[in-house]
C-alpha cells in the first residue's frame, strides 16, 4: 500500500497521492491522465479528480499500479472498479489492468473469441482478475510477446489449463516448461483470424500478434507517443538489435490494421489507410535515430 508518509512533493493536495515508491513505468498516466503525469522520474498527481469519471479512471489506476505506489488519503473502496477490469477497448478486445512489477507495469490484454480466449502477456495474478476472467470464459491460450512481459504466467498456466507460446529465442530459466515454442522468422497462423509475426530487435524473440487484419499486439517493440503524436519504437529501450527491429518494421508495415496494443507505452487506434502512413513515418524515423 502507497505510504502517506512516502507522499511526493509533486503532487497536488488532495485524495489521491503517488509515493516514492514510483518505479515511472507510466501505468497511471495512460489509464488516469486527466490526474497523473510525469514529474521526471516519477509520476504524480497533477490534477485531483473533479467527478465520478475521473476518480474511477484513478481508482482503476491504482489497483493496476505494479508496485502499489499510488494511495488515498481517506479509506476508499475500489472494489467497484477491480470489478471493471478486463476493460473492453474495442469489440472482443480487453485491457486487464492489474500490471505486474515483474514487467515493470507492462499491460496485457484479453481477446474473447468463442474458440476459446486469448491472453496477451500476463498481468498480476491477482483474484479480482482472476475471477473477472472465470466469468468472461476463462483462458485458453496465454500468447507471451516476448520474455520481458511474461510475469505470472505460470500462476495463469496452473490456474486455466492454458497453452502458452513463446518463441524459443526468448524461451529462459522461467520459462521452460512453455508448451509451444515458435522458431525461426516466418509467419505462424494459428487460426484464420490469429497470425503470429516474430518480430526481433527489443528482444531476439519478440512476436507480435494479429487479429483480424484490424488489431496488432506488439509487445514492447511498437507504441504510439503522445509527445511525437505519433508512432514510435525506442531505441533507448532495445535490448537486442535496433538494425533488426527496423527490418521487422518493414514485415509489419505490409500487414492491414488499425489498432496498435502495446505493452509498454500508448495504444492507438487508426484508419487502415492511416496506419500505413503512420507506419512509414515511423520507419523514416528509426532509419534517422
Amino acid at each position: 500500500m502507497a505510504k502517506i508518509a512516502n507522499r511526493l512533493s509533486s503532487n497536488v493536495s488532495g485524495e489521491f497521492f503517488v509515493d516514492s515508491g514510483c518505479i515511472d513505468c507510466g501505468v497511471c498516466q495512460r489509464m488516469a491522465p486527466g490526474t497523473f503525469d510525469d514529474a521526471g522520474e516519477m509520476a504524480r498527481v497533477f490534477r485531483q479528480p473533479e467527478d465520478r469519471a475521473a476518480f474511477d479512471r484513478a481508482l482503476g489506476a491504482l489497483v493496476s499500479c505494479p508496485v502499489s505506489a499510488i494511495g488515498t488519503v481517506t479509506r476508499v473502496d475500489s472494489g467497484s472498479v477491480e470489478r471493471l477490469f478486463p476493460e473492453r477497448i474495442d469489440g472482443p478486445v480487453f485491457e486487464c489492468g492489474f500490471t505486474s512489477p515483474k514487467s515493470f507495469g507492462a499491460m496485457s490484454y484479453l481477446i474473447q473469441r468463442p474458440e476459446g480466449n486469448i491472453l496477451v502477456d500476463s498481468p498480476r495474478f491477482a483474484k479480482p482478475i482472476v475471477d473477472r476472467l472465470e466469468a468472461l470464459g476463462g483462458v485458453a491460450l496465454l500468447f507471451l510477446t516476448h520474455s520481458d512481459d511474461v510475469a505470472d504466467h505460470e500462476k495463469f498456466h496452473r490456474h486455466f489449463g492454458c497453452e502458452r507460446i513463446l518463441h524459443e529465442a526468448d524461451s529462459g530459466l522461467g520459462t521452460r516448461g512453455i508448451e509451444r515454442l515458435l522458431a525461426g522468422q516466418e509467419a505462424v497462423r494459428l487460426d484464420i483470424d490469429l497470425l503470429l509475426i516474430p518480430s526481433p530487435g527489443h528482444t531476439p524473440g519478440s512476436t507480435c500478434l494479429l487479429f483480424r487484419d484490424r488489431y496488432l499486439f506488439t509487445g514492447d517493440h511498437l507504441s504510439y507517443s503522445p509527445a511525437a503524436k505519433g508512432l514510435r519504437a525506442s531505441r533507448r529501450t532495445c535490448w537486442y538489435s535496433w538494425k533488426e527491429q527496423i527490418r521487422s518494421m518493414e514485415r509489419l508495415a505490409a500487414y492491414r490494421f488499425e489498432w496498435v496494443l502495446p505493452g509498454h507505452g500508448w495504444r492507438i487506434h487508426y484508419p487502415a489507410e492511416m496506419m500505413e502512413e503512420e507506419m512509414a513515418r515511423c520507419l523514416g524515423s528509426m532509419a534517422l535515430a
